[in-house]
């Protein structure tokens, strides 16, 4: 059994586990008596903040993982107050597509009356800020959220939004979810978001930690010549990113998830498992923090470091 150790979301948000676990296109690819069971693992191990996003376009097939994250909570046996429940809401069509809108479908989908945390997605396109703190408002007012976040936000952006929130009385973001691995660096580590951590109290999720599989060595087809050169960089960086983590008995998986959590602004690591053994080696990356040290687990991958000078800090 792993007790995780819990950090806080925001300054006055919920504790949860250092690590999360996401939902996409995962249930719907397990058989359902095995997701019961890694949802029970979880949350035995101390994994309390559940991704479970609305995903699919109209082009594709329907997706169901959020809805079957729902029978999973009742064949798992648990309670509501058992788990935090993250919610996605997309910008793409907003506003022609409310918050709220999005907010009712993804709650009836999940079964759940209200969402512990909602995380805004990325900005594609100019939007009103004032008009979407002033929908968060109103849907915290109805009971229906908790705390929100943003997914891949500026730092500029997110000033901009948490002082349009404090003038209408509206805590500001407590969460940025933000890509954040051993490849990619400049965005965390930058000065911009080292002043949203510390002046704003807002909390890190690590997303996308193993850069869709590269970072493990999967998925490595051959590269055009015309290819962005961090990504370059981090396909050739798989060999010896494992050779890193045999040389301090880990897996490659288990490094990088443990690197994510030596940030100070870290709150939780989000990835995706498809098996409870599968959680189980990533659940061994907090013994492997202790075991090795925050301060050697970042000389150990400073190698690896791919966007240094090659992104911008401020972020997207």
């Amino acid at each position: 059994m792993t007790d995780l150790p819990r950090r806080r979301i925001g300054r006055d948000g919920p504790t949860t586990g250092i690590l999360a676990l996401g939902s996409w296109h995962t249930y719907d690819r397990m058989h359902f008596p095995d997701a019961v069971r890694l949802l029970r693992r979880a949350i035995d191990a101390g994994i309390t903040l559940f991704d479970v996003g609305v995903y699919g376009t109209p082009e594709r097939p329907p997706v169901f993982t959020d809805v079957l994250f729902s029978a999973m909570v009742r064949a798992a046996g648990l309670r509501r107050d058992d788990y935090l429940f993250s919610a996605k809401l997309w910008l793409e069509e907003y506003p022609a597509e409310s918050l709220r809108a999005q907010l009712e479908n993804a709650l009836f989908r999940a079964g759940v009356e209200h969402a512990d945390l909602v995380v805004l997605g990325e900005i594609r396109h100019a939007v009103d800020l004032r008009a979407i703190v002033s929908e968060l408002a109103e849907l915290r007012a109805a009971g229906l959220i908790r705390h929100w976040g943003v997914n891949n936000w500026s730092a500029t952006t997110i000033r901009e939004v948490h002082g349009h929130a404090a003038a209408t009385g509206l805590p500001g973001p407590a969460l940025a979810q933000l890509v954040h691995n051993v490849a990619r660096r400049s965005v965390v580590d930058g000065a911009p978001f080292a002043k949203v951590f510390d002046e704003l109290g807002v909390s890190l999720e690590s997303s996308d930690v193993f850069e869709g599989g590269r970072l493990l060595g999967k998925g490595r087809a051959p590269l055009p010549d015309s290819i962005d050169p961090v990504l370059r960089r981090i396909v050739d960086s798989a060999d010896d990113i494992r050779k890193a983590a045999d040389s301090i008995g880990a897996t490659p998986a288990q490094l990088c998830l443990a690197f994510t959590l030596t940030h100070p602004a870290n709150t939780t690591t989000l990835f995706g498992a498809t098996s409870v053994e599968q959680l189980d080696q990533n659940l061994a990356a907090v013994g492997l923090l202790d075991r090795v040290g925050a301060d050697d687990l970042r000389t150990l991958v400073a190698p690896f470091w791919a966007d240094r000078d090659l992104t911008d800090p401020e972020g997207p």
